[in-house]
């Protein structure tokens, strides 16, 4: 049974997104040719923090209400990252959608989770959904454990995946209204073609720092974005110890990205500043910041799994 408290707050969220006027703006991602009334198993969309998976899934709303046989009734869109729903669990689901059937009249065709990994048991409560054969499941996360081989064995091949990353630099040009063929390369557009790419490669591709209007603004965002992955999604989600050899081994991936990275070494280094810190206690940090999307980390090829695991990886 939910309590009053969780009921309201549930009322007040689904009917939020029922009466919304507009979707937010959107600047338009490859879509991969995703059609959300054609799916047959729950679509994973997944990828770092503020890439623009909430985005993307508004621009699927909108594909699904510019189609002309559905309307916003049709679709449930809930973001778990909502306070309000921080009481929620496994248990609550079925009250989403009497309080849907409430408002509506009628149960949604479409769900769209947002941030669905805060919801306790998401992967058990999907299963469920998928399985009544009545919706066609959209789910976001900002954690690289929904593309992982257990969640996977968890939804048992109910799921498709899609990684979203921030802006590629064709996506940016876009943004930009930049025209770019191999032939506008050779013309006086190529001026403005290199300058884009020394911005891009300053300030990355993260949408909302592409759209922001000063240098001050990029800066601030993106020292949000570093706070929140160092703060909320590593040392709040895994109750860290040693802050100090994290921010050691966040600060040596910012100053040296694309470099080959040895945990021995760090190790040294560590020890040579007096910051005490093991090489498991690094080679866990290492798959902390993974999952969190902060780094991807490459291996050396070689035919021998052993070879992959021993070489040093570049970050």
């Amino acid at each position: 049974m939910v309590n009053k408290i969780k009921r309201d707050a549930l009322l007040e969220v689904v009917a939020e997104w029922l009466e919304e006027a507009e979707l937010p703006f959107i600047v338009p991602r490859n879509s991969h040719g995703i059609k959300p009334e054609d799916l047959l198993r729950i679509l994973a969309i997944v990828g770092p923090r503020r890439a623009g998976k909430t985005y993307f899934m508004y621009q699927l709303v909108q594909s699904l209400l510019q189609d002309g046989r559905y309307v916003r009734e049709d679709i449930l869109f809930i973001d778990f990252e909502d306070f309000r729903l921080s009481g929620l669990n496994s248990e609550d689901i079925d009250e989403v959608f009497s309080v849907f059937y409430q408002l509506t009249g009628k149960y949604p065709r479409f769900l769209f989770f947002d941030e669905v990994q805060n919801l306790p048991g998401w992967s058990r409560i999907l299963r469920t959904l998928h399985n009544r054969r009545r919706f066609k499941i959209i789910i976001s996360g900002s954690n690289s454990r929904l593309l992982s081989r257990e969640v996977a064995t968890e939804l048992r091949g109910r799921y498709d995946d899609i990684l979203m990353l921030p802006f590629s630099f064709k996506e940016y040009l876009r943004y930009q209204e930049i025209s770019f063929t191999p032939a506008t390369f050779h013309t006086a557009a190529k001026g403005k073609i290199l300058a884009a790419f020394d911005r891009y490669v300053r300030h990355g591709g993260f949408p909302e720092v592409v759209m922001a209007h000063n240098e001050m603004e990029r800066r601030k965002l993106l020292q949000n974005y570093y706070k929140t992955i160092f703060y909320r999604d590593i040392l709040e989600r895994y109750n860290i110890k040693a802050r100090y050899v994290l921010d050691a081994l966040m600060t040596e991936f910012l100053e040296t990205y694309s470099s080959i990275f040895s945990i021995s070494k760090f190790e040294k280094t560590l020890k040579l500043n007096d910051l005490p810190g093991s090489k498991r206690t690094i080679a866990n940090y290492l798959q902390y910041l993974q999952e969190a999307f902060f780094i991807i980390v490459n291996e050396k090829f070689a035919f021998s799994p052993r070879k992959r695991i021993m070489n040093p990886k570049k970050i």
